[in-house]
C-alpha cells in the first residue's frame, strides 16, 4: 500500500504557488471581463436585451383619455406613435445618447434669419426663423421676415436650460420642420443666443411671459397662419404651464413636450439620489454658472453672486439665484410653483407628450399618468429607452426619433379638422357663457337657444330689429306701432286688444334645455348650485301653490263622488 507524504506548507501558500501559475493575461481577461459587467449595469446598456428581441425595438405605450378625439382623428395616423423604437446598437444606453446628443449631435446646417425682439419691461429675446428658402439657399443677406398673409403654419420652438437655437437638438427639429414647408421660429431664453440681458429679468421654469409675448406677437402679425409650438426639457414645462394657464384662450392650435420634467422637486431629488445622477447636477449647474458669468454685471447687483459662484448644484445656483429672483421664499417652493404638473388639467388644445422611462435626467416618477389619461385633448407617448433629449435611430444616428415623431403627429393635426371644431366650440361656449352670465346681473334666453345678458344699452342688433320690425306692421299707415311685432295698439277712442296667442310650452322649453345643456357641458358643479339655488329661492311660492293645488283635486273628486 502506497503512503502520501503529507506536506508541512499551509493550504495560503499552495493556493499563492497555483495561482502565480495562471498567465498574467488570463487576469486581464477577467479584469476586462468584470469592468465590462459593472458598466453595463452601470451606464444601463440594453445591448443584450435589444440582441435577445431580434432588434426590433420595443413598443411605444400610448397614454390617452377613452373618449379622446385626438387619438382617433390624428394619433391613430401616425405610424412612429403606433410603432416600436430601436435605439441606435452603438448607442444603447441613455447615458450614451444623451452625452453623444451633447458633444456631436449630428445636426445639418440651419441658416437662422434673426429677429430681435422687444418685451414691454425692456427685456430683449432673440428669435431666430428658419424657412423653406432658407433651408434652399446658403445665405441671405436681409432678412425679410414672413409675409402677413403668409397661410404656412408657424412652429415656436422653446428650448431647454441654457440651451438656445444652436442646440443640436434643436437643429434637428427646426430642418425638419423648415423642409415641410413650415416657418420655424425659435424663441431663445433672455440673455441667450448672443443677446445681452437689458431688464432685471431673468428666465427660469416657471417664466411664461415671453412665451406668451411672442406668440401674441406672431399670432397678430400673421393672423392666417396656424401656431404650432414645441417645448424642450425644461422648455416642454414652461410650455404646459403656458397651455394650462391660457386654457381656450391661447392662440396655439396644437402643441408638443418632448422630455419634460414634470415636477421639478420629485427630479430635484432624483439627480442627487445615484452616483450617476450627480455628474448631470454637475453639468447642469456649470452651464448655469457659464449663463451667470455672461451676466455678470446684472446678476451680481440682484442676487447673491459669491453663492453663485461656489455653487456645486443645481438646487445650490437656484438658492442663491432664481429664488431670489422669483421672490419666493425657499427653493423647494419654486419648484412646486413651477412645476406644470397641476396645470394639466386646464391644457385645452391637442398636446403630444414624449418621455422616455430610462431619462436620466427627468426621471419616470414624475410623470403624470393620470392627470394625462383624464384629459381629453392629451395623448402621453412614453418609450423604454431613448435618453434625454436623445432618441438617436438608424446604424449611422443622423436622425432622431421623437422628431419624427412630432413632424408626423404636427401634420397630421394641420390636415386634420380636430383644430377648427376646437376652436369653433371654444368660442361658441365662451362668448355664451362667460359674457353673459359670470359677467351680467341678469340673463335673456333667446328663441335660438342663446343666453344674452340685459343692458341698458341697446346694441347695435337690437336697434336695427326695432326699426325693421315695425315698418311691415305699420302698412295701414294709421300710426300704430309694434313692439317687437307682438301687439298692436289702435288710435281710436275704442282701444281692442287682440286675444293673447295660447303659450306653446314645448317651443318654450326648446331653448331652455339647450342653455341648460350648454351650462351641464361647461361645469357640472354649476348645475346643481343652480339647482339648489332654484329650489330655495321658489320654495315659499311653490310651498303655498303646492296645498291649494291638492285642495282643489280633492274638491273635483267628492263633487264628482256626489
Amino acid at each position: 500500500m502506497d503512503c502520501f507524504e503529507l506536506s508541512s506548507e499551509s493550504p495560503y501558500e499552495l493556493m499563492l504557488k497555483a495561482a502565480f501559475l495562471i498567465p498574467i493575461s488570463h487576469y486581464l481577461l477577467a479584469f476586462l471581463f468584470l469592468l465590462f459587467v459593472f458598466l453595463y449595469h452601470f451606464v444601463e446598456i440594453h445591448f443584450f436585451q435589444d440582441l435577445f428581441t431580434g432588434f426590433r425595438g420595443q413598443p411605444v405605450s400610448l397614454t390617452f383619455n377613452s373618449c379622446c378625439d385626438l387619438y382617433q382623428e390624428v394619433v391613430s395616423k401616425c405610424k412612429t406613435l403606433n410603432g416600436r423604437y430601436l435605439s441606435t446598437p452603438w448607442l444603447c444606453s441613455p447615458h450614451i445618447q444623451t452625452a453623444f446628443l451633447q458633444f456631436f449631435g449630428r445636426a445639418p446646417v440651419c441658416n437662422y434669419q434673426r429677429q430681435i425682439f422687444q418685451t414691454s419691461d425692456g427685456g430683449t429675446i432673440a428669435l431666430d426663423w428658419l424657412r423653406k428658402i432658407d433651408v434652399n439657399k446658403p445665405s441671405i443677406e436681409h432678412f425679410d421676415g414672413v409675409q402677413s398673409d403668409d397661410k404656412s403654419p408657424i412652429m415656436v420652438v422653446i428650448p431647454g436650460l441654457t440651451s438656445d437655437s444652436d442646440s443640436a437638438y434643436i437643429k434637428h427639429l427646426a430642418f425638419k420642420m423648415a423642409n415641410r414647408g413650415w416657418n420655424v421660429v425659435v424663441s431663445n431664453h433672455r440673455g441667450l443666443g448672443g443677446v445681452s440681458i437689458t431688464s432685471d429679468c431673468f428666465y427660469n421654469a416657471a417664466w411664461t411671459e415671453d412665451p406668451r409675448k411672442v406668440i401674441d406677437y406672431l399670432h397678430t402679425q400673421y393672423p392666417q397662419a396656424p401656431l404650432f409650438a414645441v417645448g424642450l426639457s425644461i422648455g416642454a414645462n414652461v410650455l404646459v404651464k403656458y397651455l394650462g394657464e391660457e386654457g381656450v384662450n391661447t392662440a396655439i392650435v396644437g402643441a408638443a413636450a418632448i422630455c419634460s420634467p414634470w415636477d421639478l422637486l420629485i427630479c430635484d431629488r432624483y439627480i442627487n439620489r445615484r452616483f450617476v445622477q450627480r455628474f448631470y447636477n454637475r453639468a447642469l449647474t456649470l452651464g448655469l454658472k457659464d449663463y451667470a458669468k455672461l451676466h455678470q454685471t446684472t446678476l451680481s447687483r440682484l442676487t447673491d453672486w459669491e453663492g453663485i459662484v461656489k455653487s456645486r448644484f443645481v438646487r445650490d445656483f437656484d438658492n442663491h439665484a432664481t429664488r431670489v429672483l422669483a421672490n419666493l421664499e425657499t427653493v423647494d417652493t419654486y419648484y412646486r410653483k413651477a412645476s406644470c404638473t397641476s396645470y394639466i388639467g386646464n391644457v385645452m388644445v391637442p398636446l403630444l407628450c414624449i418621455s422616455a422611462l430610462d431619462d436620466p435626467v427627468c426621471t419616470r416618477e414624475a410623470i403624470p399618468w393620470d392627470e394625462c389619461r383624464a384629459n381629453k385633448n392629451i395623448v402621453l407617448a412614453t418609450t423604454h429607452h431613448g435618453g434625454h433629449l436623445g432618441y438617436f435611430e438608424g446604424i449611422t444616428a443622423k436622425s432622431l426619433w421623437w422628431v419624427r415623431a412630432v413632424d408626423e403627429f404636427l401634420c397630421a393635426l394641420n390636415s386634420s379638422s380636430l383644430i377648427h371644431r376646437e376652436k369653433v366650440q371654444n368660442t361658441t361656449v365662451d362668448s355664451s357663457l362667460d359674457s353673459s352670465i359670470d359677467q351680467a346681473p341678469y340673463v335673456n334666453i333667446r328663441e335660438d337657444g342663446l343666453v344674452t345678458a340685459f343692458s341698458n344699452e341697446p346694441s347695435g342688433e337690437v336697434g336695427s330689429q326695432q326699426n325693421e320690425q315695425p315698418v311691415e306692421d305699420d302698412k295701414a299707415g294709421d300710426g300704430s306701432r309694434g313692439v317687437n311685432g307682438t301687439m298692436q295698439l289702435e288710435t281710436n277712442a275704442t282701444t281692442q286688444f287682440d286675444p293673447a296667442p295660447e303659450l306653446d310650452f314645448d317651443a318654450v322649453m326648446v331653448p331652455v334645455k339647450r342653455s341648460l345643456n350648454q351650462l351641464s357641458r361647461r361645469s357640472k358643479i354649476s348645475m346643481w348650485v343652480l339647482a339648489y339655488v332654484a329650489l330655495i329661492t321658489t320654495w315659499p311660492i311653490l310651498g303655498s301653490a303646492l296645498p291649494m293645488s291638492f285642495k282643489k283635486k280633492l274638491r273635483n273628486i267628492f263633487s264628482l263622488k256626489r
